[in-house]
């Protein structure tokens, strides 16, 4: 028996064995394999329609329709550093969406060409910095730690993408060098200020379409979220006129491919990560196969096992949008200590499961490591020095 036959009844064995020792009876699986169908559930039904599938079309208006040059100019490897991670931080922020929702946009500008730092700048920032979630953790965990959590992760989307160039400087400048030309570009006579219309318009549907419901009955945020569909379908009328006035057939035809190429990519391995996250970890307030009493019991307090802890989980966990601050305020009630809070807070809308699995699709497996390396030690450092100073 040869090797390749080996392997192919090692395979049958092992699917064999854990097939014969299902521990079906086991309460705890039975939650697990229950919170996995329903995380999946609740994914497809509250974020795909609304979240990923406009961030697809923006991603692949970005291969389609932003030059290769523009690219290059504000995210390029020669591109100024202060106006490179400048954009890449700031840009992230207006949009409200998690951390399988930024996937298209990273990847429509990384193959694009943008540099490797700015556009994990960028990746990091977009759940990260998400200028509703950081008012709300002000609201409801405190001033201290809505500041702590705006300042920490911007400093850490600057410093990671900084770090991220520096680590693959060679592997970046041999593909800045050996595959910067793109052909078949199409060729548009349309002036700037329509692409930017329309790009505009893609955007404001993306954020209102997803814009959360605040806590208060009362103010400029609960005017917008009580309008939010009226805001959104205003939006969509825009868009609408931009296709029919401005786009011809083939530039269409053309970007429904490239959005069809990203969803190809990255739709699997995000229900993937998603069924996997919901078995281990489950919703908020649901069992699953590893409980959430025993994650508050091991962050007590502020010592570095807490804020590792705290970091480690948070990045393998599935946030939706905004609901990181209810977890949150349901595990500093159950004990957890403000340092690995805020390190959770740092590394868990930023990163997941499932889009770890898709940033390595786009990366390879030790780019994604390093992001993720990078992504637990600075949140860890950034809990532990707030439990110090809090």
């Amino acid at each position: 028996m040869n090797k390749d036959e080996l392997k192919k009844l090692s395979v049958m064995i092992i699917v064999f064995v854990a097939a014969y020792f299902l521990p079906l009876d086991w309460s705890r699986f039975q939650n697990g394999l229950t919170e996995s169908l329903a995380m999946t559930r609740d994914y497809a039904r509250e974020h795909v329609l609304l979240c990923l599938v406009p961030a697809l079309f923006i991603a692949g208006a970005i291969s389609v329709f932003v030059s290769q040059a523009s690219v290059l100019k504000y995210f390029g490897s020669q591109a100024r550093k202060v106006v490179a991670y400048g954009v890449a931080s700031v840009s992230g922020s207006v949009l409200a969406v998690c951390s399988c929702t930024v996937l298209p946009l990273f990847s429509g500008i990384y193959t694009r060409g943008s540099g490797l730092g700015p556009a994990t700048t960028f990746l990091y920032s977009g759940p990260a910095i998400n200028v509703l979630a950081i008012i709300l953790t002000a609201r409801v965990l405190g001033l201290k730690m809505g500041i702590a959590r705006a300042f920490g992760a911007l400093f850490i989307a600057i410093i990671i993408g900084l770090l991220m160039q520096f680590t693959f400087r060679k592997e970046e400048r041999d593909r800045h060098n050996g595959s910067m030309v793109v052909p078949g570009e199409l060729e548009t006579s349309r002036p700037l200020w329509k692409d930017s219309l329309y790009f505009f318009s893609m955007v404001g549907l993306l954020v209102f379409m997803n814009w959360g419901k605040p806590l208060e009955t009362t103010g400029i945020w609960a005017v917008i979220f009580n309008a939010k569909w009226t805001i959104s379908s205003l939006f969509g009328l825009l868009l609408l006129f931009c296709l029919y006035a401005w786009f011809r057939k083939e530039e269409l035809s053309e970007w429904v491919v490239a959005t069809w190429d990203f969803a190809k990519q990255i739709i699997p391995l995000l229900f993937f990560g998603v069924l996997i996250a919901g078995f281990l970890l489950g919703r908020p307030g649901k069992p699953a196969l590893i409980p959430e009493e025993w994650i508050a019991h091991v962050v007590g307090g502020n010592s570095i096992g807490a804020n590792f802890f705290a970091a480690i989980v948070g990045a393998f966990m599935y946030f939706a949008t905004l609901t990181e601050v209810p977890i949150l305020q349901g595990l500093l009630g159950a004990g957890m200590g403000s340092g690995p809070a805020l390190a959770l807070l740092l590394a868990g809308p930023a990163l997941s499961l499932p889009s770890m699995l898709v940033i390595n699709s786009v990366l390879g497996v030790k780019k994604t490591v390093v992001y993720v390396a990078y992504v637990v030690v600075f949140s860890t450092l950034a809990g532990l020095l707030y439990g110090v100073i809090a």
